[in-house]
């Protein structure tokens, strides 16, 4: 596998995830879907550094940061959708305004 295939596939999984984002009305799966843009990022990013001239490790090292932070998001916005869930009945997005000052 080239270079490209890796390319291709992390830019349909972003694609995948950016649709996903903008189109559905559920936290929950807007959230899925921003963890499938992350993965898709992620998946460019370790390609570009296994396949650099040099051992460079600065790209798996990116990977790693962008995981970690990807699951303190999850668990920050899984929080916030289970409170405002208990307290509207829905997580419709559209329905979510009780952030408003």
């Amino acid at each position: 596998m080239t270079l490209l295939h890796f390319e291709l596939l992390g830019a349909a999984l972003f694609c995948l995830g950016l649709y996903g984002a903008l189109a559905r009305r559920s936290a929950v799966l807007v959230l899925m879907s921003i963890e499938l843009m992350l993965n898709g990022v992620n998946v460019i990013v370790v390609a570009f550094a296994a396949y650099s001239v040099r051992d460079n490790v600065t790209g798996l090292v990116i990977a790693i940061f962008v995981i970690t932070i990807a699951a303190a998001e999850v668990a920050l916005a899984m929080a916030i959708v289970l409170r405002l869930f208990r307290s509207r009945g829905s997580v419709n997005v559209d329905e979510i305004d009780a952030l408003r000052g």
